[in-house]
């Protein structure tokens, strides 16, 4: 599922397109992704200017010129792609899993392809975004002010569920998912294993620093490309390349003088890599 880089990679590419421009047509080919779509979808979308694109966690936020915006998840295979005008052919054909096409009042075709229809697209009132099911009991983004070290070292207190599932749960924190929690713990040098009411402040103040150092070389590089991620143009990231832990399980450490192995473990169902011998 892509993580916060790679959707903040995709809200970057949609920027230039989108903003600005009128929805000249919305084609919507089927009527249920992971959920419903709304009654009317592509009638109360078409026709409305998009003031800006944003996101939220791992949402992509369409913010519109009337009452209401628009909200996408990409889900598990969910991906945009953007054909520019002059590359159209005559007549537009879809592909079977192309399911929404917005096109621009510039012509060019933003298309949302989603094999497994895991992703989500809904409307919600502009007023009532911090409200809305989805983002009513979500915490701070990680790469926002009020992230910080006291706020992570507050939340923590009394917490006995490891430090590596703590990140990971959205109240606490929008956005963070598995490999980039298990970088940045490797980097900090904290076990995914201790507990989260153990944290010091000490381990805070390195450790917030080192998630957003993280998340802004992810983003840098495109996101990370492991199995259906790609960037709006086809292009597959590369932040992979880059992995020290994550998925290097059997490998030897890459910390200088450390001599350790990176193992892999299962921690609320999902795969944790770190080193045991310099994260204590």
């Amino acid at each position: 599922m892509p993580e916060l880089p790679e959707v903040e990679t995709v809200k970057n590419g949609l920027a230039p397109i989108v903003e600005g421009r009128r929805l000249f047509r919305v084609i919507q080919r089927r009527d249920k992704l992971r959920i419903p779509l709304p009654e009317n979808f592509a009638e109360r979308l078409q026709g409305r200017r998009v003031e800006r694109i944003g996101r939220r966690a791992k949402y992509l936020l369409f913010h519109l010129d009337g009452p209401d915006i628009l909200i996408c998840h990409l889900g598990m295979s969910g991906r945009m792609t953007v054909t520019a005008a002059g590359d159209r052919g005559a007549p537009d054909i879809f592909g079977k899993h192309d399911h929404i096409i917005l096109e621009t009042d510039a012509h060019d075709l933003v298309t949302y392809n989603d094999p497994r229809r895991f992703g989500l697209m809904t409307l919600c009132p502009a007023d009532g975004l911090d409200q809305h099911r989805l983002f009513c009991h979500m915490g701070p983004e990680p790469l926002g002010n009020e992230f910080n070290p006291g706020y992570l070292a507050t939340c923590a207190e009394n917490r006995r569920s490891p430090i590596k599932n703590f990140l990971l749960d959205q109240r606490v924190v929008a956005g963070l998912g598995n490999i980039y929690v298990c970088e940045a713990l490797f980097e900090a040098g904290i076990s995914p294993k201790k507990n989260a009411g153990d944290l010091t402040g000490d381990e805070a103040e390195k450790l917030v620093p080192v998630i957003r150092d993280v998340l802004g070389r992810a983003i840098r590089a495109g996101g990370s490309s492991l199995k259906d991620y790609a960037q709006i143009d086809g292009t597959l990231g590369y932040f992979q390349h880059q992995f020290r832990v994550y998925g290097r399980a059997g490998e030897s450490c890459p910390t200088s003088g450390c001599g350790g192995e990176i193992i892999r473990i299962i921690q609320g169902g999902r795969s944790t890599f770190y080193c045991p011998a310099c994260q204590d």
